[in-house]
């Protein structure tokens, strides 16, 4: 495939940054891109795991706003597809690492106080353990009383270091990972997908949160 063939639509990149200022605006809504935290990215055009595109949030920007420079392309590697000054955000890496081990279409991290509560509270044990929660369903997984447990992985100023840690912990089964101290990627087929699976994410933190205080309260 020649490298003008591999060049994904103009109408798929408009897309792409489509969903990523509506997700971006409804998100920035609920409080979780505190500064400039957070990203988000949609894949575009083909896919393969050595090969393929993403649009995702330019770093530094600030995510309550729409601007022109809001988003850029990235390949495999993170690095700009086209001629820019944007740079993709700082964690761009985790991104590529979890596209080329899932195939997935879209990966939306966020910084939410019940995450970074929860990734703490759960660290010794390196996973946040779930059971019988209806929301589990929203992450795909149907058994009845179903237990899941979201790994925890450690952050690093570093990010390079980050992604080996994610490579090990990373379950076909369950669509996120947690940093800690730091928030929760989630990720899916599309970006609907994406949103569902962090959504659930979120209110499943903040169930075993409030659980958790319930029951030391009451000991």
């Amino acid at each position: 495939m020649s490298f003008q063939e591999f060049q994904p639509k103009l109408e798929d990149k408009q897309r792409a940054y489509a969903e990523l200022a509506e997700v971006k605006e409804l998100f920035a809504s609920r409080g979780w891109f505190a500064g400039t935290s957070g990203n988000l990215s949609v894949r575009v055009g083909d896919y393969n795991p050595g090969s393929f595109q993403f649009a995702i949030t330019a770093s530094g920007k600030d995510k309550s706003k729409h601007t022109p420079g809001d988003y850029l392309l990235v390949d495999q590697n993170g690095k700009p597809c086209e001629s820019t000054a944007l740079k993709p955000s700082a964690e761009t890496l985790i991104h590529c690492e979890i596209y080329r081990l899932t195939g997935a279409g879209a990966i939306f991290h966020i910084h939410s106080i019940f995450s970074n509560v929860i990734s703490e509270w759960f660290w010794e044990r390196r996973s946040v353990p779930v059971t019988g929660v209806e929301l589990i369903k929203g992450l795909g997984i149907w058994e009845e009383e179903a237990h899941i447990e979201i790994p925890i992985v450690p952050n690093f100023a570093d990010i390079p270091r980050i992604v080996p840690e994610i490579t090990d912990v990373l379950n076909p089964r369950l669509p996120g990972v947690l940093l800690r101290k730091h928030g929760i990627y989630a990720w899916g087929a599309d970006a609907f997908e994406a949103k569902r699976h962090l959504e659930s994410f979120e209110f499943l933190f903040e169930y075993v949160y409030r659980w958790e205080l319930l029951n030391k309260t009451r000991s």
